[in-house]
């Protein structure tokens, strides 16, 4: 059995983000659609530390295949989630953008003497 229930809902006329958060007994997505931008980065930032609240045992997984655009601060809310080890689900942009944060993470490449 699964509950869905929208978390979070913001818009300003061309702008918009949808949080939604759904439930299983494995498993909480938190399913972001739209623009991760500022001001609602701090959206995204509260929805995943209340859906971290209570697991029980279950998967926590960040789904960002509707994400639309990502600015600076939504890659940095993205590096934060990853660094706390979060599991994504993504499309090809946001796998793309996912990719890029791994490599800005790990550091620059160091090329052997």
């Amino acid at each position: 059995m699964s509950h869905a229930f929208t978390c979070a809902c913001v818009s300003n006329k061309r702008r918009m983000l949808k949080i939604s958060v759904v439930e299983s007994q494995s498993q909480r997505r938190v399913i972001v659609e739209g623009k991760l931008i500022a001001p609602w980065v701090a959206e995204l930032r509260t929805a995943c530390e209340r859906a971290r609240a209570d697991l029980e045992d279950r998967e926590l997984i960040i789904d960002l295949k509707n994400v639309t655009a990502i600015n600076g601060e939504g890659e940095n809310a993205l590096l934060e989630l990853m660094k706390q080890k979060a599991k994504f689900r993504c499309g090809v942009f946001t796998k793309h953008v996912l990719k890029v944060l791994t490599r800005k993470r790990r550091g620059p490449v160091q090329k052997p003497d």
